[in-house]
């Protein structure tokens, strides 16, 4: 008997579980995306945050490649335009504690790329390995019951049409619908919790100068222990010789939408760096703005009873500030539990398949969670949420791990373990990052970003700003 599944959300979470769905036996893969899709790597309307940077961590390209066995993602991402930055070397870091040195040791690593290339490679690697049909449509439903899912309800200009499916996959991002569609099944209750920050994201392209090809990825961190807004600023390379200058700022710290202003914002910061290196870059856009930005928890699995053939991943089930770069290595952990899940279940239809799979999709999101609120609490005019005691203490000890890591290398392989998302949060605690935490940095805090001469001198050559 033919078996159907049916994908809502045709962005990375969509993809990699459409990937999944094909190599486990289901016959027939259904992606149904509202956008029409772009034949390349082009911004869509359907991803508010896609103009802005966007960091695929070591733990989350690896959760990729497991899931897309054989394509050769990293290879392909490269061979693109992307770049691939070492945490350890390749970055010049200033954090809240000052700036963090640059080590000779190998670390993590992450790429960096247009939001727009990654989903046009990541939806090629799936054309080419799966039989994935693509639909433009709008879902307005489920249908089925309480009990079961039995597939989706489309938006169609002559009267809704059903589709059915023995699976059905909510990754239908920040925009989902899945509390209503839910309750027209009879299932009502969901505890959610948004936190909201109030951050808003202003981003621009610049064309890379000549001869600052190879300068590192560049980024000023927000404070949020200072009781200020946050404030903050990324200079990441992408693919076409490209530059990607991202701001962010949380509710009273906004940056604005003009050039003028935009540079003003980066000058402004606690290291004036990002400024300096755009001054004498040519811009090749407008300053583009998005305040989709808040926290938002759907405690679906702390339902009482869930429906067999329905599952929700990705930012359907936990959105983050993205800030953190975390979202798109979360819902790759979210598609890799629904893999393993159906590898041990044998069937899409199995009994008890989507509670298993929404159950560690959620815990697989925990981590990310964590670490985005109890920093998102601590800014001022934040809504949804402040500090507990346990953050308080929390925040304390990763205060004193960031001092340690600005000269420390092992605090600083422990905090990149944990934020390139290699590892869980407990990394923190493991007894040699505790006794890294305690003895502090070895060397005295640098009140200059480390560059090297060359750097130096690039920068130097750039700076139109006199600071």
């Amino acid at each position: 008997m033919s078996r159907r599944a049916v994908v809502v959300g045709a962005g990375l979470a969509g993809m990699l579980a459409a990937a999944v769905l094909s190599t486990a036996g289901v016959d027939e893969v259904i992606v149904l995306d509202r956008d029409e899709l772009p034949d390349g790597p082009e911004h869509r309307k359907g991803l508010p945050q896609g103009r802005h940077a966007h960091l695929l961590m070591t733990g989350g390209l690896n959760a990729m490649e497991e899931l897309l066995p054989g394509v050769g993602l990293r290879r392909r991402l490269l061979a693109a335009g992307a770049h691939e930055v070492s945490l350890s070397s390749g970055m010049l870091a200033r954090t809240p504690e000052g700036w963090l040195r640059r080590w000779r040791r190998e670390g993590p690593s992450m790429v960096t790329c247009s939001r727009a290339l990654l989903d046009w490679v990541v939806r090629s690697a799936v054309r080419d390995m799966a039989p994935v049909r693509f639909r433009r449509a709008a879902v307005v439903g489920l249908t089925g019951s309480a009990e079961r899912v039995r597939g989706v309800r489309i938006a169609a200009p002559g009267g809704d049409t059903d589709l059915a499916a023995d699976l059905v996959v909510d990754a239908s991002g920040r925009g989902t619908r899945v509390v209503s569609w839910l309750d027209g099944l009879g299932l009502s209750g969901v505890r959610e919790r948004a936190v909201d920050s109030g951050l808003v994201n202003a981003s621009r392209v610049y064309r890379v100068p000549e001869g600052a090809e190879r300068f590192p990825l560049t980024i000023v961190q927000a404070n949020p222990y200072v009781s200020r807004p946050a404030r903050s600023a990324m200079v990441m390379p992408i693919e076409g010789g490209r530059w990607l200058v991202s701001c962010g700022g949380s509710r009273g710290g906004e940056p604005p939408a003009d050039p003028e202003g935009f540079l003003r914002y980066t000058l402004a910061l606690p290291d004036p760096i990002v400024g300096r290196l755009i001054s004498g870059a040519e811009p090749l856009t407008d300053v583009h703005l998005s305040r989709s930005t808040s926290n938002v928890r759907r405690y679906l699995e702390k339902l009482p009873r869930w429906p067999e053939g329905f599952v929700v991943l990705g930012d359907a089930l936990a959105t983050f500030n993205p800030a953190y770069g975390h979202g798109m290595s979360v819902a790759a952990f979210g598609a890799r539990v629904l893999g393993r899940e159906l590898d041990r279940a044998g069937s899409p239809g199995a009994p008890g398949l989507a509670r298993r799979v929404l159950r560690g999709t959620a815990r697989s999101a925990d981590g990310a969670w964590s670490m985005a609120v109890s920093q998102d609490v601590l800014y001022p005019g934040v809504r949804g949420g402040r500090p507990t005691p346990g953050d308080r203490v929390l925040t304390a000890y990763t205060r004193r791990m960031m001092k340690a890591a600005t000269g420390s290398y092992a605090a600083a392989a422990a905090i990149w373990d944990v934020t390139s998302l290699r590892t869980p949060p407990t990394r923190m605690f493991h007894p040699g990052a505790v006794l890294a935490a305690l003895a502090g940095s070895p060397l005295p805090p640098s009140t200059e970003p480390p560059l090297t001469p060359g750097e130096r001198a690039v920068l130097r050559g750039l700076d139109r700003t006199g600071v």
